[in-house]
């Protein structure tokens, strides 16, 4: 039996009189591909930052890899969203003036050493060897995302969290980035991608909605690719 690689236990958000979250109990397990659902303002990218140890909850409980992160200060909050999730945004948060080998290189070297060898490997495995001298302007929205995808997996994560990740994209470039999710997801990764999109959606797993904050609905996709 798979081990959960993440519990929330009755985990709010609250910002002076806005619940953001409110009273959320989940658990996914290791090898899961999670899609979380929601409207703006249904507490979706709230749940992303304290799963993404960007934000601590108000209260409630967090254990992600059997560990309780629920009241870590933000030096250790910050080790481990280095060491332990590989996060992919909408906006792709490329540093400009490197090329794509040093984008992917820049996150080895914020967790332990830089190796060319290694970043090039992983442009090839998102398809994208061949870019990897251009900077990001001389990249497609695509290849942007692709190379976003690189560099969150250059070390090895334990939890990929994607935050809208095809919302900037056109269909064929969406189709794209979700071929490459269900390559990782059949390799064991854990994923959980945060979106609007039923298309999107619709490739994972599980599915769980929020609503005004409200875990509102907790439902297994059993026609998925991903089943």
């Amino acid at each position: 039996m798979s081990k959960n690689i993440l519990e929330l236990h009755d985990v709010s958000m609250i910002y002076g009189p806005v619940k953001a979250l409110q009273n959320i109990t989940l658990s996914v397990q290791q090898g899961e591909w999670l899609a979380i659902m929601g409207s703006s303002g249904s507490g979706k990218t709230t749940m992303m930052n304290i799963v993404g140890c960007m934000n601590k909850a108000t209260h409630g409980v967090v254990v992600l890899d059997g560990e309780k992160i629920s009241r870590l200060n933000a030096k250790d909050l910050t080790a481990i969203r280095r060491d332990k999730i590989g996060l992919i945004f909408q906006q792709f948060h490329l540093i400009s003036y490197l090329t794509a080998v040093e984008n992917v290189m820049i996150a080895q070297y914020y967790h332990s050493l830089a190796d060319e060898k290694e970043a090039l490997e992983a442009l090839e495995r998102v398809g994208l060897g061949h870019r990897a001298r251009h900077l990001p302007r001389q990249l497609s929205g695509g290849e942007q995302q692709r190379l976003c995808i690189a560099r969150a997996l250059i070390n090895h994560p334990k939890l990929i969290l994607a935050d809208e990740p095809t919302g900037n994209l056109d269909e064929a470039n969406q189709e794209t980035v979700m071929n490459i999710f269900h390559q990782l997801h059949a390799q064991g990764s854990t994923i959980i991608v945060v979106t609007h999109s039923p298309e999107v959606a619709a490739h994972a797993r599980r599915v769980v909605h929020l609503e005004y904050g409200r875990m509102i609905r907790d439902e297994v996709n059993v026609e998925c690719p991903a089943a």
